[in-house]
């Protein structure tokens, strides 16, 4: 199957785009059958002959999703754009029902909330034990039992 498609050009760090036709098992750098346009991402420049594209397309070849949104941002043609990337799986300990975006949402309004919200513990008086408080009153010394020891 043919694949129109981006063949990447240029030194590190300064990217820049063929866009070519070539069989989808060939190696993206290697050898293509038509160049149809070019892409630079620094300048947003984006050249392609639309009537070349079209004659590939009505032979059967199809169009790569980066392509597709690159012809329907700079108005080449009216088609819906196409999901470009798939979200990495999750690994297998977080399956726990609650998406990442989500919990970096309660994370974030865990963070803005005021800290005049945030209940502020009371420091605990403490209270010595009953042992070093002797209490004399006699009905306390009633109601206190004594082991006997046999």
């Amino acid at each position: 199957m043919l694949k129109i498609r981006l063949q990447r050009t240029g030194k590190r760090g300064q990217a820049y785009f063929r866009v070519v036709v070539l069989e989808h098992t060939k190696k993206p750098k290697g050898k293509f059958l038509e160049l149809l346009g070019n892409y630079d991402p620094h300048k947003k420049e984006f050249k392609v002959d639309m009537e070349r594209v079209n004659h590939w397309v009505s032979n059967g070849a199809q169009v790569s999703p980066t392509v597709n949104n690159l012809l329907v941002n700079y108005k080449y043609w009216d088609k819906p754009k196409m999901p470009s990337w798939k979200p990495k799986p999750q690994k297998h300990g977080k399956e726990t029902g609650v998406s990442e975006t989500e919990n970096q949402t309660a994370k974030m309004q865990k963070k803005e909330t005021p800290a005049e919200e945030k209940p502020v513990e009371e420091p605990r008086q403490e209270t010595a034990p009953a042992e070093s408080q002797p209490d004399s009153s006699p009905e306390t010394l009633a109601k206190e039992e004594i082991p006997l020891a046999a």
